[in-house]
C-alpha cells in the first residue's frame, strides 16, 4: 500500500514540484553555532533582519507550535538563455517572482494533503518567515549545500527556489543529502569579489548580488563598482562554473521564462524611468526588490566601468 508520505510526494509532483523531501521538525542545534558565528563576523551586512530572533529561526516549533514535519520542497527554475551586453539580469529573476510561483504551488499542496486528512494543520513558509531553508532542505534530503552556500540537487544543480510547509503531523523523514563538492573550488577561484571568504561561507559585503539588491546606498561600494562583470540585479557566476550545473534541466514553468523576453536590461532605459514606469515594468518580479533608486545606481555603475 502507498504511503502517505509517498502519495504526498506524488501529488507534488503532479503540481509542479520538482522535489520534495520530509524531515522532523526539530531544532537545528548544529546549525546555531554557525549561523551565530556569521552574524558575528558581520557576514550579513545590512540585512539586520537576520539578527532578530535567532533562535525562532532556527527551530521550526517556534514558527509553528505543535509541528512534527518540515515538508521542504525544490522549484526548478533553469531557462535556457544567455545574457545580452550589460545590465545582466540574475537567472531566478529572468520571470515572475518566485515567491508567488512557489507559494501557489505549496497552498495547493498544503490544500490537498488537508483534504486528504483534516487532522492536519500546517504553515507555507516561501524566503519569508524566519527558518533556515537551506539548512532545513538539507537535512530533508533535497541536496547538499555548496561551497558557494545555495543548495545543490543531483537533479537541478542549483537552479532551484526553495519552500517549506511545516505540518502537525508524523511522516516517513528522509536521509540528510552527503557533501558531494570533493576538492572543487571552481566558484571560490571564479568570484571577481572574493566574497567567498572560504569554503561554505559567503561576505555579503563583497558578494556582488548582495550588493546590487539588498544594499541601500547612494553609491556601490568600490570593490564592487569595478567587478560588475555586466551585472545590474544579482550575480550567478557562482552558479555558472559549478560542474553540478552542467547537468541542468530545463523547468517546465513557463512562468520562468524571461519578462518580455528580456536578460538583460538596456541601461539608458533603466536611467530613464520614472517611479510609474518602473513600477509597471516590474509588477510581479522579484527584482521590485532593489527598488528604483538601487536599479539606477547600479546602473550608472555599469557605465562608469563601460
Amino acid at each position: 500500500m502507498t504511503s502517505f508520505s509517498q502519495r504526498i510526494k506524488q501529488k507534488a509532483g503532479e503540481l509542479g514540484i520538482d522535489k520534495i523531501g520530509f524531515s522532523r521538525a526539530v531544532s537545528l542545534t548544529e546549525d546555531r553555532p554557525h549561523f551565530a558565528d556569521w552574524l558575528n563576523r558581520g557576514f550579513h551586512g545590512e540585512m539586520a533582519w537576520l539578527e532578530r530572533e535567532p533562535e525562532k529561526r532556527t527551530d521550526p516549533q517556534m514558527i509553528f507550535p505543535g509541528a512534527k514535519t518540515v515538508v521542504s520542497a525544490a522549484v526548478n527554475y533553469y531557462t535556457p538563455g544567455q545574457h545580452d551586453g550589460a545590465g545582466k539580469i540574475s537567472r531566478y529573476a529572468w520571470g515572475d517572482d518566485y515567491h508567488d510561483v512557489v507559494k501557489e504551488k505549496l497552498c495547493a499542496l498544503l490544500d490537498w494533503i488537508v483534504a486528504e486528512d483534516p487532522n492536519v494543520t500546517g504553515k507555507i513558509c516561501v524566503d519569508t518567515a524566519p527558518v533556515m531553508e537551506k539548512a532545513l532542505a538539507h537535512r530533508s534530503g533535497l541536496g547538499w549545500i555548496g561551497k558557494h552556500s545555495n543548495v545543490i540537487t543531483k537533479e537541478y544543480g542549483s537552479w532551484i527556489f526553495l519552500g517549506e510547509i511545516i505540518l502537525n503531523i508524523e511522516l516517513d523523514y528522509d536521509a540528510p543529502m552527503a557533501d558531494h563538492c570533493g576538492s572543487c573550488t571552481a566558484c571560490i577561484d571564479a568570484c571577481p569579489t572574493d566574497a567567498i571568504v572560504e569554503p561554505y561561507i559567503v561576505d555579503s559585503n563583497k558578494c556582488i548580488s548582495y550588493a546590487t539588491i539588498e544594499l541601500r546606498s547612494d553609491e556601490l561600494p568600490q570593490n564592487i563598482s569595478t567587478n560588475l562583470n555586466g551585472w545590474i540585479y544579482g550575480c550567478d557566476i557562482c552558479q555558472d562554473v559549478c560542474p553540478w550545473n552542467r547537468l541542468e534541466e530545463p523547468t517546465e514553468e513557463t512562468r520562468f521564462e524571461p519578462r518580455l523576453g528580456e536578460t538583460s536590461l538596456d541601461l539608458d532605459v533603466v536611467e530613464s524611468l520614472i517611479p510609474e514606469t518602473y513600477t509597471e515594468r516590474f509588477r510581479k518580479s522579484a527584482m521590485k526588490r532593489t527598488k528604483l533608486a538601487g536599479l539606477k545606481r547600479n546602473a550608472r555603475s555599469l557605465k562608469l566601468q563601460n
